[in-house]
C-alpha cells in the first residue's frame, strides 16, 4: 500500500487536469494565489498592493536631480479558514469485486475526479457568495432573467464598472451567469447569425462569445439571494458622494442582509449592501466607491426584491488563496501523501492514503479562502 499514490499518479494528475478544465465560471474569473507549501487552518496570506502614483506638475530646471516620490507598498491579509475534504474508503473485498469488472485503478481514478469536482464546486459556490455580497451596484430587474431580447444589459454593467474607476479594456472582465441567462443569450439571433456574430462558434459549439469586453461564462453555483425583512428604514441623511457607511433609523426590527439591493429616494442607483444588521436600526455599509449622490436629510431607503445574482467582475476584484493542509511534524499516520496543482486552473489538492485494519482510505483535501479586495470592480446583473 505504500506505493498506492505512485501507482495512481497518472490517474490523479489526469483527474486534476480534467476537473481544472471544467471550471468555467467564478474560479477562472478571479486572481488565484495558490502554492504547494503547507498551511494551517487560520494562517494568513498576504497580498501586496501599490498605491496610486503621485503626478508631478512642474519641471523646474536645476543642477540637482530632484528626489523621487516615496513609494509605500501596501499589503492586505486574509485568513485561510475553510477546509474542503472528501474521504474515500476501500476494503479488500471492494478491490476484489471491482477487479472482476473495470478494475481498481479505473474506479479509483474516477472517484478521485469526482472528489476533486465536489471540492471545486464548493469553492465555486464560496466565490459566488463572496462576490455578490460584496458588489458595488446592481442593474436589472429582480425576478426577470436577463438577455430575453437583447444583450443591452452588458453595456450597463460596463458603465457601472467604468464609472467606479476600474479598467474595462484590459481583457480581465467577466460576466458569470446562471444557465437560464446563458440560454437566453444563445437564442439571440444577433449572436447565432454568422454574418452578425462574425463566426459560427456559438451556433455550432454553443460556446458563449465575448461581448463588449467581457468574457461570458456560466456557472451552476450562481447564488439566489433572499432579501432581508426590514421595512420603514430611513437614512439619517447628509452623507456625501463616496460615503459607504449609511446610518439608518426608523426600522421595524427586521434584517438588512449582505447582498440586499437598496435604493434611496431621489437616487436611481441600486446599491449593494456589504454589511447589514439585525437590529431595529444601525449602520449599513454599501459597496465602494459608495454613494453616487448626496443624501438629503431623512431619506427613505427601500430594499429591492429577492433575485438571482449574476455577477460582472474584474479579475483583480477577488482573490482565491489555496494551500495544502499542514501535516504534523514528522507526518501523521498517512502512508503516502501527494500534492497536486493543476497548471491550467491553479487548483491545489493534497491526497493522502491511510491504512487501517483490512481497510484503506484516500483523503483529498484543500485549504482555501476567497476575499473581495475591490467591491468597485464587482457589479450585479439581477435575475
Amino acid at each position: 500500500m505504500a506505493n498506492v499514490l505512485t501507482d495512481l499518479a497518472a490517474d490523479i494528475y489526469k483527474a486534476a487536469d480534467i476537473v481544472g478544465r471544467e471550471v468555467v465560471g467564478f474560479i477562472p474569473s478571479v486572481t488565484i494565489n495558490a502554492g504547494a507549501q503547507e498551511a494551517a487552518q487560520g494562517d494568513t496570506v498576504r497580498s501586496h498592493f501599490t498605491r496610486a502614483a503621485t503626478v508631478n506638475t512642474s519641471a523646474t530646471p536645476s543642477m540637482t536631480i530632484p528626489e523621487g516620490d516615496d513609494q509605500t507598498i501596501d499589503n492586505k491579509t486574509m485568513s485561510l479558514n475553510t477546509i474542503a475534504s472528501v474521504r474515500i474508503p476501500w476494503t479488500g473485498e471492494d478491490i476484489k469485486h471491482v477487479n472482476n469488472g473495470s478494475g481498481f485503478e479505473t474506479i479509483y481514478g474516477d472517484q478521485i475526479a469526482q472528489a476533486m469536482r465536489g471540492i471545486t464546486n464548493s469553492i465555486e459556490a464560496a466565490i459566488a457568495a463572496e462576490a455578490y455580497k460584496n458588489a458595488s451596484r446592481a442593474f436589472g430587474t429582480a425576478g426577470t432573467t436577463p438577455f430575453a431580447s437583447n444583450f443591452n444589459d452588458i453595456a450597463e454593467l460596463r458603465q457601472i464598472i467604468m464609472d467606479n474607476g476600474m479598467p474595462v479594456n484590459d481583457g480581465q472582465l467577466s460576466i458569470v451567469m446562471n444557465s437560464s441567462a446563458g440560454t437566453n443569450l444563445r437564442q439571440l439571433a444577433t449572436l447565432t447569425g454568422v454574418n452578425t456574430a462574425g463566426n459560427d462558434t456559438l451556433l455550432r459549439q454553443g460556446e458563449l462569445l465575448n461581448l463588449q469586453g467581457f468574457m461570458m461564462k456560466e456557472s451552476g453555483q450562481v447564488q439566489s439571494h433572499t432579501k432581508g425583512t426590514a421595512t420603514g428604514l430611513d437614512a439619517a441623511g447628509g452623507e456625501p458622494i463616496g460615503e459607504t457607511s449609511i446610518a439608518l433609523d426608523g426600522g421595524d426590527g427586521g434584517t438588512l442582509l449582505p447582498g440586499d439591493v437598496v435604493t434611496f429616494a431621489g437616487d436611481t442607483n441600486k446599491y449593494v449592501v456589504n454589511t447589514g444588521f439585525t437590529a431595529v436600526a444601525g449602520t449599513a455599509v454599501i459597496g465602494g466607491p459608495g454613494l453616487r449622490a448626496t443624501l438629503a436629510d431623512t431619506v427613505e431607503m427601500t430594499i429591492g426584491n429577492s433575485y438571482t445574482a449574476n455577477v460582472a467582475l474584474h479579475k483583480s476584484a477577488i482573490e482565491l488563496a489555496m494551500r495544502p493542509l499542514a501535516k504534523p511534524l514528522g507526518g501523521d499516520s498517512a502512508v503516502d501523501v501527494m500534492t497536486v496543482q493543476d497548471p491550467h486552473s491553479g487548483l491545489v489538492f493534497q491526497i493522502s492514503v491511510y491504512k487501517g485494519y483490512n481497510k484503506a482510505m484516500i483523503d483529498i483535501t484543500t485549504l482555501y479562502q476567497a476575499k473581495t479586495w475591490k467591491p468597485d470592480a464587482v457589479a450585479l446583473l439581477l435575475g
